[in-house]
Parts: structure tokens; sequence; C-alpha cells
């Protein structure tokens, strides 16, 4: 069974082991990660995650070699809900298909965000994973 990929181990304990008046500044500094939509990729290409509360899309994709690439698109006004795709894009940067199935559902939780943020952001951050999942496990087959 694959274990989800080191950075993200790595990031999941960085927040983990944080003083919590820390995990914010953390949290803000994976906002700035997420870059801009590449050129000729348009909003519409890509899923929307209606669970966030604020306008979120995402596709991931299955290269030929199997590494998943993942675009994501969400406003600058929404620093957590970029902080959590910001999280995944670095902590998933160059894994397979196998390794993003094998990040935990209960990733944020995980993370200690649940003791800093609202349910309901944690729940957007969750479905934002799950969505991310489904996306790979649909074409990896």
């Amino acid at each position: 069974m694959p274990e989800m990929p080191t950075k993200l181990a790595e990031i999941v304990d960085e927040f983990a082991t944080a003083p919590r008046d820390v995990v914010l500044e953390l949290l803000l500094e994976y906002s700035d990660v997420i870059p801009p939509l590449p050129a000729g990729v348009d909003r519409d290409e890509l899923e929307q995650v209606p669970e966030c509360q604020t306008a979120f899309f995402l596709r991931a994709e299955v290269n030929p070699d199997r590494t998943v690439t993942t675009i994501f698109d969400c406003p600058p006004e929404a620093p957590t809900t970029r902080a959590f795709a910001g999280i995944l894009a670095e902590g998933l940067a160059g894994a397979s298909a196998e390794q993003v199935l094998a990040v935990p559902d209960d990733l944020y939780q995980r993370m200690g965000l649940a003791e800093v943020i609202s349910p309901l952001r944690v729940r957007g951050g969750t479905a934002i994973l799950a969505r991310m999942k489904r996306q790979v496990r649909e074409q990896a087959g």
C-alpha cells in the first residue's frame, strides 16, 4: 500500500507540531503557493467544489507516467481555502496517482487545523481533497 508523499507528510507534521499561534501564519504562507491558472486553461474546464464557502475550482490530471498534476483556482480574498490548495499543491508535487489516493481523508484534522479554524472551513478542505482523489481515481483506472 503506497504512503502519502514524504513532502506532504512533512507538511502535516509541521502543522501538527506547531504552536497554535504559528499555525495561522503557516496557513497564510501556503495561501501564496497557488500559481495563477496556466495559460490556455479556463475556469470552465475545472470542477467547482460547492462545499467551499468561496468559489473554488480544481482539476487533477494523471499524466502518462502516472504522476498527478493539479490546477487550482481560488480568489486571493480566501486565504484559508487557498492554503488548503497550497498544501496539496506543494505536498503532492510530483506524486504518483497511488500516492495521491493514499492521502488520508482526515488530512486536515491530522494537521490539527480543526482546533484553529471553523469546522465549515475544514469541511471545505476535506471536500477539495475528496474531489481531487475522485478525479485521480477515475483517470488512473
